[in-house]
C-alpha cells in the first residue's frame, strides 16, 4: 500500500480563503513535531509558510499532518503543493460551515478581514 494520500476532494482552491496569522505545531508520522505559520485557510485547507528558522518543510507531496484547530479539533492535512517558502495543504475531510465560522472568529477578530461567507 502506498504512503501517498489518496484524496478525493477535488480542486477548490477557488474558495474564499481568509487570511490568518496562527502558528500550530503540525504531528508527523516520522518527523515529529512540524511547526507551520498558517496565513490563509478555508473549509477545504490551508496555506502555511515555513518559519524563518526552516529552510523549507522537507515534505513530499501527499504527506500527512495533524493539526490541533480551534473549533474543529484535531484534523489531518495532506500536502498539495510546496514552492520557497510555502506549502498548501488539503484537509481530510471538509470542516462543517457552523465549525469553520467559529474558527474564522476565533483566528480572524477583524471583520473587514474575514471575507464573506
Amino acid at each position: 500500500m502506498g504512503s501517498g494520500a489518496q484524496l478525493s476532494v477535488t480542486d477548490m482552491r477557488r474558495l474564499t480563503r481568509h487570511p490568518v496569522d496562527f502558528r500550530v505545531i503540525g504531528e508527523h508520522r516520522q518527523r515529529g513535531d512540524v511547526h507551520l505559520h498558517i496565513v490563509n485557510l478555508s473549509a477545504h485547507g490551508f496555506m502555511a509558510q515555513h518559519e524563518p528558522e526552516q529552510n523549507n518543510l522537507d515534505l513530499t507531496r501527499g504527506e500527512r499532518v495533524v493539526v490541533r484547530l480551534p473549533h474543529v479539533g484535531k484534523i489531518e492535512a495532506h500536502l498539495i503543493w510546496s514552492t520557497g517558502d510555502r506549502a498548501g495543504f488539503q484537509f481530510e475531510r471538509i470542516i462543517r460551515a457552523a465549525d469553520f465560522v467559529g474558527l474564522i472568529d476565533t483566528l480572524q477578530p477583524n471583520p473587514r478581514l474575514r471575507g464573506r461567507r
